[in-house]
């Protein structure tokens, strides 16, 4: 057994979970725990240039690996830099380890130098937040802390770290098993719940599969694809979702809901069975509630009880991991045809198509993604920001494989994209990763660049701009009479200048024929390269289901 001060079991417990790479931003209050980082070999550490950046980017490496995603912060306002980022990862499930530092045990409720209650301020956005107080409880702590985060329904947790205790002296001993008796999550759904589902499935006769980022945090995209061809449904998948199920499918309806295709959101409403797999219902996607699916059973599979009927009635509940459950219906259903349903689904895709018009003057944004998505051939990972951006990406974006679409669902959190695919590229360093951002949401964290020129990083930034805050802009003109209040950009940077000021390469595009140019050479830079191309100011994201209304009721969604 040897005798370690807290920063140094902090250490050692990382490496007992295999921690190869956290993010962070040193400070008082936690200088211990970079002492004894410093000539750790193990571990990487990378320094952002704000705190959100490093819990955004500990959070996109999470995403594009599976792992635990770490991020160091210090007390006080380092530490509350870090809420936006846990509650994003709350929202969207990403297995997060955040450790903070605290003042000293003795100054905690004081209102001491750069003291915040960080437990406190994280507790509802977070599987659980340790406030350490003994040091001879810190190996624990950090056992459950990664138990807690990647196990049943992924999460954040925070362990708050007081300065006293980081310096305080135990012996360290990493214990091998983790002992929670009130924390309990089911693997397999129940098995009469089974018997009424393979029911169900094996009746149905217009089938729809709604799958959801649950399926890539199980790691069950081999089984959804089995499942969807054995019982031959079409299958759309949420935003959370996009890549557990191959965009270029012959079955693939894409993302349902707000800005969904038409035709996932008219299969919804005319199936009279929705199939529900690690999903929660979110409203951007049902709508209004009543008109979601009218005639149809609903099966909700979910590792998380608390998402069964929180938000649509599950006539079938199966709690428990997606995969497993997935598995075990796959051996019960049988093999089923459904042309007619199938034909019909087809005729609204060919009616009701994602579509845009590009002519030779003025650059459409789809247009950008779809030149993205044909150079990378559907295989780069994808880090979005959010607004417009995001829904065209979302659209246009035909992804293969999971985890490699990287984009804020539930909170929807503007700034995520940039530092989430610097973790991107650090996870996954000889691929191709692009961060597709709007001009207004790119600034909320473009210090990042910094951080991706100082490690090297070869992240292509693709800045859609449109000189507006485009979708706050796109409802003032459906909704509000055109009255752009606040949302025209101006006094923007230039994206070009920004980009070199940090050292790396950037060019701006104007022209729709050179935008294929301007990604091929991108694409050939070994760096960070920032492409700002100037856009259509006033094209809108359709198909469109306003706010509370039926998802078949859709603006720019054609007649069925």
């Amino acid at each position: 057994m040897r005798t370690l001060n807290g920063a140094q079991i902090v250490v050692e417990s990382l490496k007992a979970e295999g921690v190869e790479v956290i993010f962070g931003y040193p400070g008082g209050a936690v200088l211990s725990l970079y002492d004894a980082l410093y000539g750790e070999e193990e571990i990487k550490h990378i320094l952002t240039r704000h705190e959100q950046g490093a819990v955004h980017a500990a959070d996109g490496y999470a995403r594009a690996t599976g792992k635990c995603g770490v991020v160091f912060a210090t007390s006080g306002p380092g530490a509350t830099n870090l809420v936006t980022g846990i509650a994003n990862a709350y929202m969207d499930s990403v297995p997060l380890v955040a450790i903070t530092g605290q003042v000293a045990s003795g100054l905690i409720g004081k209102d001491s130098f750069q003291e915040a209650d960080i437990t406190g301020i994280t507790q509802p956005i977070t599987k659980y937040s340790y406030l350490v107080k003994d040091v001879k409880d810190l190996a624990r702590i950090m056992r459950e802390a990664f138990h807690i985060a990647t196990t049943g329904r992924p999460g954040p947790v925070v362990v708050d770290l007081p300065k006293d205790i980081a310096a305080a002296e135990t012996e360290f001993i990493y214990p091998p098993e983790v002992n929670l008796p009130g924390y309990k999550y089911i693997y397999n759904g129940i098995t009469a719940n089974l018997t009424q589902a393979v029911k169900a499935v094996n009746q149905a006769e217009r089938p729809v599969i709604y799958a959801g980022g649950g399926i890539i945090a199980a790691g069950a995209h081999e089984e959804l694809i089995a499942f969807a061809e054995k019982i031959n449904a079409p299958v759309t998948t949420t935003l959370m979702g996009k890549g557990a199920f191959p965009d270029v499918h012959p079955l693939a309806l894409g993302m349902p809901g707000m800005h969904g295709t038409a035709y996932a959101n008219y299969a919804i409403t005319d199936s009279d069975l929705v199939i529900g797999l690690g999903v929660r219902f979110d409203d951007r996607v049902t709508g209004r509630l009543d008109m979601f699916a009218p005639n149809a059973t609903i099966i909700h599979v979910d590792i998380d009880p608390a998402e069964i009927s929180k938000n649509i009635r599950a006539d079938i509940p199966l709690v428990g991991n997606v995969r497993e459950v997935l598995a075990d219906l796959l051996k019960e259903v049988e093999p089923r045809q459904h042309q007619a349903w199938l034909d019909k689904v087809e005729q609204w895709r060919r009616n009701h198509p994602l579509n845009y018009d590009q002519d030779n003057e003025v650059i459409k944004p789809q247009y950008v993604v779809e030149q993205i998505c044909d150079i990378t051939r559907g295989e780069a990972f994808i880090a979005t920001e959010v607004g417009q951006n995001q829904m065209w990406a979302a659209q246009f974006y035909q992804c293969k494989y999971p985890r490699r679409f990287i984009s804020s669902g539930g909170l929807g959190t503007m700034g995520f994209g940039l530092p989430a695919a610097i973790g991107v590229q650090l996870a996954h360093p000889d691929s191709v990763v692009f961060n597709i951002a709007g001009d207004g949401s790119i600034q909320m964290n473009s210090q990042e660049f910094a951080t991706a020129v100082q490690y090297g990083l070869p992240i292509k930034v693709a800045i859609l701009n449109n000189h507006y805050l485009g979708m706050v802009r796109q409802w003032q003109e459906l909704f509000y009479d055109r009255r752009y209040s606040y949302t025209h950009m101006e006094g923007g940077p230039d994206f070009v200048k920004l980009a070199e000021a940090y050292g790396a390469q950037g060019m701006r595009v104007e022209r729709p024929e050179d935008v294929r140019p301007a990604l091929e050479r991108a694409m050939a830079a070994p760096g960070t390269f920032v492409i700002e191309f100037i856009v259509d100011e006033e094209e809108n994201v359709f198909p469109m289901v306003p706010a509370g209304g039926a998802i078949n009721k859709m603006l720019g969604g054609g007649k069925r």
